[in-house]
């Protein structure tokens, strides 16, 4: 189910294997198409497009996974080869939720980074200190060497967390 493989199921089925195992269900209804709604994603994606020179750079809002994918990261930059994705989030909610996401995006999409924008609060800083290790294993890439490389015209060192 998690996967997708299984073509017809009901909310009511997913509902009870979630309450086999513990987990509440939630749902969220999102646009098809449409362009961002949240102002304070846009403010950090333009933050972050300041850092990232054109050429060499291509930025684009609202990239997609694949074509036949309705996923898409908030924005993608590309140069030449090289392609990084961009996820924004204004407020931790979930951490491994939204971590798990962006992975499995960056993972279907054949980025060659994942890039996580995080706006500057004391609540983000913390979840992330709190996540330790794991996350930066994940995402060794520090604020300071991600911008660096990405002013410079190059692929940042690794899959990074950046603070805007």
């Amino acid at each position: 189910v998690e996967r997708g493989e299984w073509p017809k199921v009901s909310i009511v089925t997913i509902v009870r294997y979630a309450v086999i195992v513990g987990h509440v269900v939630r749902v969220a209804m999102y646009p098809i198409g449409a362009p961002i709604r949240d102002a304070g994603q846009v403010r950090l994606l333009n933050r972050l497009k300041q850092h990232l020179p054109s050429p060499p750079w291509d930025w684009a809002l609202e990239g997609p996974v694949r074509t036949d994918d309705l996923r898409a990261f908030d924005a993608i930059a590309a140069n030449g080869s090289a392609r990084i994705g961009f996820d924004a989030w204004t407020h931790i909610r979930d951490l491994q939720a939204q971590v798990r996401a962006s992975m499995r995006k960056a993972a279907d999409s054949g980025v060659d980074r994942l890039v996580l924008i995080l706006a500057d609060t004391r609540h983000n800083r913390a979840a992330v200190a709190e996540a330790g290790n794991a996350l930066r294993e994940a995402f060794p890439a520090t604020t300071r060497q991600v911008l660096a490389a990405l002013r410079a015209g190059k692929l940042p060192p690794a899959n990074g967390i950046v603070f805007l």
